[in-house]
């Protein structure tokens, strides 16, 4: 435990001048002066660094087995973070409008509940995802009397917590974008909760239940929130290298919190749809038609 301390200690202070070093870049200051910091740092650091490894067969090891974990999880992380966001399709949201109107309105069709929350992935406060599009009027037509699609934007500054609202239509289609510190609990539950408060008091939007008997006791209509979860398709031919980031990626996700918890959403009014992750399809499938 001695050796593995010492050592990790000293990679710590070496990264530790890299991330500084880089700070003062970012921040423009004097090449010169950056170059002399490092210089003198890294000299300093280094010579600890060699009077160290000699700890690495001692114990040493450890820490660099534990760093390789911390930092292939990450690179996996990062990596599969940008294959899926290369595979998702925006669209603007005003452009389905009058479809969700119509459907809104569409008697044939049972309702789904009276308040449908979908959470999106889409930090634009005019778009959302065309999988949330298919789910909405293909995967099984869910008719509501208000559509609400929630963002939530995670910021640098740690406390923060702000909303933005894009209502498109005051009795069918809303966009809400939240911004929330890192360092803060998401409770979309609760901060819609609050948002939709403020929103009807501005007289915004009405959220009395549209049934008729219900409507006539002026009760609050039901929220129910639909998350699309991704999963890694069968129909797709990938790269050597995609195929590991992606396969280790669903791997790890499987010992993480789901989406809904994340969210901080209430399990009761939660529908998890599955959503296939289709990287490359499959284009040459040997398949004969027989007569």
């Amino acid at each position: 435990m001695e050796a593995a301390y010492g050592l990790a200690i000293t990679m710590t202070m070496l990264m530790t001048t890299l991330l500084m070093s880089y700070y003062l870049y970012a921040k423009r200051f004097a090449p010169w002066g950056i170059v002399l910091f490092l210089v003198v740092y890294i000299a300093l650091e280094g010579s600890f660094l060699i009077a160290n490894l000699a700890k690495f067969t001692h114990g040493g090891w450890v820490s660099l087995l534990i760093s390789g974990v911390i930092i292939s999880v990450m690179l996996v992380w990062y990596n599969s973070f940008y294959i899926k966001q290369s595979l998702t399709e925006y669209v603007k949201l005003d452009k389905y409008l009058d479809d969700l109107i119509a459907l809104s309105n569409d008697l044939s069709i049972p309702k789904y509940t009276t308040h449908l929350v979908f959470m999106s992935n889409a930090s634009r406060i005019a778009e959302i995802e065309s999988k949330i599009i298919y789910s909405i009027f293909e995967k099984r037509p869910k008719r509501a009397d208000i559509y609400w699609f929630v963002h939530v934007e995670t910021t640098d500054d740690p406390y923060s917590m702000e909303y933005k609202v894009n209502v498109l239509d005051a009795d069918n289609v809303i966009k809400v974008n939240f911004y929330l510190g890192f360092r803060v609990e998401q409770k979309i539950n609760l901060y819609l909760r609050k948002a939709i408060e403020e929103m009807v008091k501005n007289k915004e939007v009405d959220v009395t239940s549209r049934y008729e008997s219900l409507n006539k006791q002026n009760r609050i209509g039901d929220f129910r929130f639909v998350v699309l979860e991704k999963y890694l398709s069968l129909e797709n031919e990938m790269t050597f290298f995609d195929q590991i980031v992606m396969k280790t990626y669903f791997f790890i996700k499987q010992f993480t919190l789901g989406e809904d918890k994340w969210f901080g959403l209430e399990a009761s009014a939660v529908k998890i749809e599955k959503v296939p992750l289709i990287i490359q399809p499959i284009e040459k499938i040997s398949l004969k038609r027989r007569y």
